[in-house]
C-alpha cells in the first residue's frame, strides 16, 4: 500500500505519540491530506475498548511499537523525530519531558521540527495538570452553556465541539502554520493547542454579538440557539424531525408558504409573538411524516432539511452524489475533507494496527535500529 498520498501534504513526515481523542484525529487529518504519519503505539494499547481495526482515526497511518519506558525507547523515537517534520503528542504537561521526548530533546535532534501539543487545559494555568475531558473544557468556556433548551440542562454535543472542533482542528492549523515558518526560516517551534482556547475562539462571533447587545447570555433566547422559531428543529407525525434555518426574509417567505401557514403566521420580526409563531410551525409539522415534508421542501430555497441519523446520512442524495462518505476496508466512513482540485486527499490504508508496520517504517524512514519486536508492556499517562 502507498505510504503517502498525492494530497497537498505529500512528502510531509509526522510522528504521532499514541493517545486518544483529538490528537489521533488531528494526525488522521494530516494523513488524509497526504502526510506520511507514523503512530508510535505503546505495548498494551491506549486503554480504549474499541477494536483497533475499527478505529478510523488511525486510517492512512502506519504504526510502530515502542515502549518509551524501556531504556532504548526514547532513543528510538528520537531517531524518527530526526527525520520528521511534525510531532503530535497529547500527554499532560511534563509527561513527554519525563519520558525523554519533550520539546527540548526533540528540537535538539531536529531544530526544524514542529512540536504539536494537544491538551484540554493547555501547557500552563491552574488546571494544566488536572485530568479532564471534552465536556469540562466546553463547560468552563461558556460554550456548553449556550446549547440546549431554556428550561432544561445544557445539551451535550457529543465530543465534537471540544475535542475535534476546538482541539484537533486548531492543532492542525497550528502545526501547518508552524511548518510554513519552519520551511521559510529553518526554525521549528512548539504549538500549544488547548481545547479551552479553541472552544472559546469558536464563539468569537457570539462574543461580538453579546458585546453589541444582540445576544442574550442564556440558552434558547437568540437567533441561532433555538430561541428563534424559524431556526430550529420540529417533530413530524412519525416521530422524526425537520431542521429549519429560514433566517433571511426571502427564505422565510418561501418557508411559510410551503409549510402552509402563510395566512396565519404572525410577523417574524414581532418577538412578542414568537411563541405564537412557534406553536403554528410545531402544529403544522406534526401533520405529516418526515419523508412527506422532505418532498414538500425539495428543490426550494426555504432552508429546510430532514434530520437524519448517522446511518441514514450516507444515503442522502446530495451526500451520495458528492461522495461525502466512502467505503474503505468494508467500513462506511467520512471521506477526506476539504477537497483540492490538484492534490486531492485519499483513503489509502485501513486503521493502523499497533506495531504492524514497524519493519516497513524502519525501511522507508531509514531507521534500521527500529526493533520490530514488541517490548514488555507498560502504561503511560495519556490524559489530556
Amino acid at each position: 500500500m502507498a505510504t503517502t498520498g498525492n494530497g497537498p501534504l505529500a512528502g510531509v513526515r509526522v510522528v504521532e505519540l499514541a493517545g486518544i481523542g483529538p490528537g489521533p484525529f488531528a494526525a488522521m487529518l494530516l494523513a488524509d491530506l497526504g502526510a506520511d504519519v507514523v503512530r508510535v503505539d505503546r505495548p498494551g494499547g491506549p486503554g480504549l475498548a474499541i477494536d483497533p481495526a475499527y478505529d478510523l482515526t488511525n486510517r492512512n497511518k502506519r504504526s510502530v511499537l515502542i515502549d518509551l519506558k524501556a531504556e532504548d525507547g526514547p532513543r528510538r523515537v528520537l531517531d524518527l523525530v530526526e527525520r520528521a517534520d511534525i510531532l503530535v503528542e497529547g500527554y499532560r504537561p511534563g509527561v513527554a519531558e519525563r519520558l525523554g521526548v519533550g520539546p527540548d530533546q526533540c528540537l535538539a535532534r531536529n531544530p526544524k521540527l514542529v512540536y504539536g501539543r494537544m491538551t484540554g487545559w493547555g501547557q500552563d494555568g491552574p488546571l494544566a495538570h488536572r485530568a479532564g475531558h471534552d465536556i469540562a473544557y466546553i463547560a468552563v468556556t461558556g460554550t456548553l452553556g449556550m446549547i440546549g433548551k431554556a428550561d432544561e440542562a445544557p445539551t451535550v454535543p457529543a465530543n465534537l465541539v471540544g475535542d475535534y472542533a476546538g482541539g484537533s482542528l486548531y492543532l492542525v492549523v497550528g502545526v501547518l502554520a508552524a511548518l510554513q515558518h519552519a520551511r521559510a526560516h529553518g526554525e521549528g517551534q512548539v504549538v500549544d493547542a488547548a481545547i479551552v482556547d479553541g472552544a472559546a475562539h469558536l464563539a468569537t462571533m457570539i462574543h461580538g454579538m453579546l458585546a453589541a447587545g444582540g445576544w442574550q447570555d442564556r440558552r434558547a433566547a437568540n437567533l441561532l440557539d433555538g430561541g428563534c422559531p424559524f431556526y430550529g428543529t420540529y417533530e413530524t407525525s412519525d416521530g422524526q424531525y425537520m431542521a429549519v434555518g429560514a433566517l433571511e426574509q426571502q427564505f422565510y417567505d418561501e418557508f411559510v408558504r410551503l409549510l402552509g401557514i402563510e395566512g396565519v403566521a404572525p410577523a417574524r420580526k414581532d418577538l412578542a409573538r414568537w411563541e405564537e409563531l412557534r406553536t403554528a410551525v410545531t402544529e403544522r409539522f406534526r401533520t405529516r411524516t418526515r419523508a412527506e415534508w422532505t418532498a414538500v421542501f425539495e428543490g426550494s430555497d426555504a432552508c429546510v432539511a430532514p434530520v437524519l441519523s448517522m446511518r441514514e446520512a450516507s444515503a442522502h442524495p446530495h451526500l451520495a452524489a458528492r461522495g461525502t462518505f466512502a467505503e474503505h476496508g468494508g467500513i462506511t466512513q467520512p471521506a477526506p475533507a476539504p477537497r483540492f482540485s490538484r492534490t486531492p486527499g485519499s483513503l489509502r490504508r485501513p486503521p493502523a494496527l499497533p506495531g504492524a508496520d514497524t519493519a516497513e517504517v524502519a525501511r522507508d524512514w531509514d531507521v534500521p535500529e527500529l526493533d520490530p519486536s514488541p517490548n514488555t508492556p507498560s502504561t503511560e499517562e495519556n490524559d489530556r
